[in-house]
């Protein structure tokens, strides 16, 4: 397979609206028979990100193995070389492309970041240009500025950090670093986002006072993804306590130089396994760890309650979904609550459009701080489509009906282009108009679509 290489952020500007792409769409492929498909996929972005910030920050050189090249990977790469980090391709290259070595160096101020529509980015780098010497500027998508910020902004306020945001409350905004962060204790509601405690967790280290975070709000999203950023903490040898609920303790220490392999991407495999209840057969993904902190890892719990079967076949995940919807089979409406695993939710939300009863998800409102509003987006183009769903106040019903073909909006958003390619292996004529915007985490995706629907064809 060709590598598609991300070395600049140029790439997939736009409103976020719908209409928004001037190419032409892309015709989703219809399953023309059970699946016999093995794939093995980019490594993950979220892992990626979080091993970039920390190998920036650490007391000595390190290389990522196998990270993800993508377009949030290219912006985050790109945001702390413009701090004046060293990041260098090694001549170790996988399929998907080279090998991070990673060198720290003293952080610089007087700088732009890009953060395209990167929640990474934006959310991650800001603590760590709290730390550099001089202004930072933080700006991206005309879609970023509707992301939620205003409570990483008024944390780092808290911390004694200048920050200009004209009242915006998100960006573009401007901080003040003075090469240091006294750091101490402040309190934050990130009940929009969990990648505000990540985001200060990873930098509190390399505050003076270390740090104590407190979560105020009524809930707290994507545990799992702090969970992750702990683990990649403490895998460097920094130590994160956490005393109560909601509460996180980090003291002033070195974080250790470190290389690391980054595992595939679990949540970009969803559309891929979720295909096998589609059109029957098999889908294996490869590399799959046993133990993971990525919030796919509840694909191999999840999918059996739709009727897959879920198996090891040596280091690969393997979902049958028997004969499938294509083949006759009738999925059953679940009621779940996906709050641990949001970022699921468009997969399953596309696979609920196909079953043969209604179902309830819960969990998700925060999804509409996302890339887009993806429980309106989602609602909107189901419905386009023919199908019922209703919005509740912290998720969706969706009430399924006979589906027809038509276009699909992807609103800028890599995971609601790929649901429209999900319902379109099921429903002829479905037409993503931004099938590029997957570049965001898997530019592959396509491509790899591409060769799971000629091993079904093949079958």
């Amino acid at each position: 397979m060709d590598v598609q290489r991300y070395s600049t952020p140029e790439n997939g500007i736009g409103t976020g609206a719908p209409g928004a792409s001037t190419v032409a769409p892309w015709i989703a492929p219809v399953a023309a028979g059970p699946l016999d498909a093995t794939l093995r996929l980019p490594g993950s972005k979220s892992l990626t990100n979080r091993e970039l910030v920390l190998a920036a920050l650490a007391a000595g050189p390190g290389t990522l193995h196998a990270p993800l090249h993508s377009r949030d990977s290219a912006l985050m790469i790109a945001g702390l070389r413009a701090l004046g980090v060293g990041i260098d391709e090694t001549e170790n290259i996988t399929e998907y492309g080279p090998d991070l070595r990673v060198t720290p160096a003293p952080l610089v101020g007087g700088r732009s970041i890009d953060c395209g529509l990167a929640g990474t980015v934006m959310r991650f780098l800001p603590p760590v240009a709290a730390l550099a010497n001089g202004p930072v500027e933080f700006d991206g998508d005309e879609s970023a500025r509707r992301r939620p910020m205003s409570a990483m902004i008024g944390a780092l306020r808290d911390l004694g950090i200048e920050t200009d945001d004209n009242g915006r409350g998100g960006m573009p905004f401007t901080l003040h670093g003075t090469g240091t962060v006294a750091g101490g204790e402040v309190s934050i509601d990130a009940s929009a986002s969990s990648q505000f405690v990540s985001g200060l967790l990873l930098a509190a280290a390399r505050f003076e006072r270390g740090l104590v975070l407190r979560h105020t709000g009524e809930r707290l999203p994507s545990l799992p993804h702090i969970e992750m950023t702990i683990t990649c903490l403490q895998q460097r040898g920094v130590e994160v306590k956490t005393p109560t609920p909601g509460t996180w303790v980090v003291e002033h220490q070195a974080i250790r130089a470190l290389d690391v392999s980054i595992e595939p991407d679990l949540s970009n495999a969803a559309p891929f396994l979720v295909a096998a209840l589609i059109s029957g057969g098999t889908v294996a993904v490869e590399g799959w760890p046993r133990a993971t902190t990525q919030v796919g890892a509840m694909l191999a719990d999840l999918l059996p309650r739709y009727g897959a079967r879920v198996s090891w076949r040596g280091d690969a995940l393997v979902v049958d979904g028997g004969i499938g919807i294509r083949g006759g089979a009738e999925i059953p409406g679940l009621d779940l609550d996906l709050s641990a695993g949001g970022e699921l939710a468009p997969a399953i939300v596309a696979l609920a459009a196909l079953a043969s009863t209604p179902s309830r998800i819960i969990g998700i409102g925060h999804l509409r701080g996302h890339e887009t509003d993806r429980l309106a987006a989602l609602a909107t183009e189901i419905v386009s489509l023919g199908g019922q769903v209703t919005e509740l106040d912290d998720g969706l019903l969706i009430e399924p009906r006979p589906l027809h073909g038509g276009r699909w909006h992807a609103y800028e958003d890599h995971r609601m282009a790929t649901a429209g390619a999900i319902l379109g292996l099921a429903v002829p004529g479905v037409k993503v108009d931004d099938i590029a915007t997957t570049a965001k985490t898997l530019p592959q995706f396509a491509e790899l679509w591409a060769v799971t629907t000629k091993a079904i064809a093949a079958s």
